[in-house]
């Protein structure tokens, strides 16, 4: 087992499939370009190789399936199929709930119970001008569709000033309606927006702020959530809970547990540092011979976690997952 001085290990380990991606979200790319795959991405039995040795070599426990958009990745299937035979506490997927609805029947037999969808606007001109690309009413579709076969459902909406924030109490209404918990992820220095903090700060919407629009129409109460969660959680009684991941306002460093792995064969221990460690010639090797190295990486990657606060990061957000 690996654990810093802090008491921080590697137990959530997040796989994007790949960098591609159907949308060009405003707060991801700056140039409306949608992400592409690299040419160098890993086939899906090596990322799946390398879940399999970070479970031995970190002591991960849980598992999230990224991108870019991990539905529009060839490798979705067979990388389902591996993975789902590993000793995992739990396997979730992240999605921006373009494909939702036709991907359902494979997710559900690799046994995903658990969805994250990406949505930051109920709005159709809205959600045309912030994610350029996709279709409202399909993601709506989506998720409904996945609701009725049983899947828990989380959505991810970042309020930005000027863009969606008039979105935040019909997102929370639509939500908590329907049984899905919403959360509220406070706008990240990921990407441009770290080389240009005037567009940050224009946009950026903090915890308070958050909390004055929900409670001028509702009461709620903080309620307890996971030692190692990133979310505050909180309850309207009555109606529901939504969370919010609040990174600038409430920085979550000194518990966080999460490593990331890009498809590219880079694991990242930190979103805030630009260090990244190359495994993906690991991950071709058998197991008694990629473990050591593996383990010395993995004691870099929990090196470069922040010890107190988020300071923001260069690298494009999904790319390495989110």
């Amino acid at each position: 087992m690996i654990v810093d001085r802090q008491g921080r290990r590697f137990r959530n380990l997040r796989v994007s499939l790949t960098a591609a991606c159907n949308y060009a979200c405003s707060y991801c790319v700056p140039d409306g370009k949608r992400l592409v795959a690299a040419q160098d991405e890993l086939s899906a039995e090596a990322l799946a190789r390398g879940v399999a040795y970070l479970i031995e070599a970190a002591g991960i426990e849980r598992l999230r399936i990224t991108g870019g958009e991990p539905l529009v990745s060839p490798r979705l299937d067979a990388f389902l199929v591996a993975v789902a035979k590993l000793d995992l506490d739990d396997i979730a997927l992240t999605t921006n709930g373009q494909l939702l609805a036709r991907k359902l029947p494979q997710l559900q037999a690799a046994g995903i119970r658990r969805l994250n969808v990406s949505l930051d606007t109920l709005d159709p001109q809205a959600f045309r001008r912030i994610a350029r690309g996709g279709d409202l009413a399909s993601v709506l579709a989506g998720m409904d569709k996945a609701s009725a076969m049983g899947m828990r459902i989380k959505v991810n909406m970042v309020p930005m000033r000027g863009q969606n924030l008039d979105q935040v109490l019909p997102m929370l209404d639509y939500c908590m309606a329907r049984g899905f918990e919403l959360r509220f992820i406070e706008l990240m220095r990921m990407g441009h927006l770290a080389r240009d903090s005037n567009a940050f700060l224009q946009q950026f919407v903090g915890l308070d702020a958050l909390l004055n629009v929900i409670g001028a129409r509702y009461g709620y109460q903080q309620v307890d959530a996971a030692l190692d969660a990133t979310a505050l959680r909180y309850q309207i009684p009555g109606h529901g809970h939504f969370g919010i991941i609040a990174n600038e306002s409430v920085p979550f460093c000194r518990t966080c547990s999460r490593l990331r792995l890009s498809s590219t064969g880079w694991l990242h221990g930190c979103l805030s540092s630009g260090n990244r460690h190359f495994v993906g010639d690991l991950l071709e090797k058998p197991r008694h011979q990629a473990l050591p190295g593996l383990q010395r990486l993995l004691v870099k990657a929990l090196a470069d976690k922040q010890e107190l606060a988020f300071s923001g990061g260069v690298t494009v957000m999904k790319v390495i997952g989110g």
